[in-house]
């Protein structure tokens, strides 16, 4: 479980509307920080978001049981949350860090990997709005596209239409640039 999960369970009361709580944070924090981290993309922050997330599970704790789909719904609220925090920071610099190096991983291979994500980003940055969201939020966890379009709030044939054009010319895109370091 993430800090931020284990922070709010150590924040609440006992009784068993915390056994309810207790188990959805457990149960779904990697993905809530998985959805906040595919927005953010800074580590703090996503936990941050994470955390908020969790403590508006627990203010709603009374409509617990009017709710279909926790998941989805922790998703949903971890997705608005990253974004109203995107609308509300200021331009900062990037502070994308490489992970660590595994133990037995050879750094070729680990300077070609971080080059190639560096490159994705850049991609993926570099396309329209709609498509960002949707190819983020889809790498973030194993949602359906019915479930992206429940927290993009938009039908699943969109997501599906803007997966399928965002894949499309992300592959465009990196072809050419192959193609374009292969000739220099």
């Amino acid at each position: 479980m993430s800090w931020a999960g284990q922070a709010v369970i150590a924040q609440l009361a006992d009784g068993a509307e915390l056994v309810d709580v207790e188990a959805l944070v457990r149960q779904h924090a990697r993905l809530v920080y998985r959805v906040a981290w595919s927005v953010l993309r800074d580590h703090h922050d996503a936990e941050d978001a994470a955390q908020e997330t969790f403590v508006r599970l627990w203010r709603s704790r009374d409509q617990l049981p009017q709710i279909a789909d926790p998941r989805l719904w922790l998703a949903r609220v971890a997705w608005r949350v990253a974004v109203d925090r995107v609308r509300r920071r200021r331009e900062q610099p990037l502070d994308d860090l490489p992970e660590p190096l595994a133990p037995g991983d050879p750094l070729d291979e680990q300077v070609a990997g971080d080059q190639l994500r560096v490159v994705m980003e850049e991609l993926i940055a570099a396309l329209p709005k709609d498509m960002q969201d949707v190819i983020n939020l889809s790498a973030a966890g194993d949602m359906s596209a019915a479930e992206l379009g429940e927290i993009l709030g938009v039908a699943e044939g969109t997501v599906r239409t803007r997966l399928h054009r965002a894949r499309q010319l992300l592959r465009e895109r990196l072809a050419a640039r192959l193609e374009r370091k292969r000739i220099t």
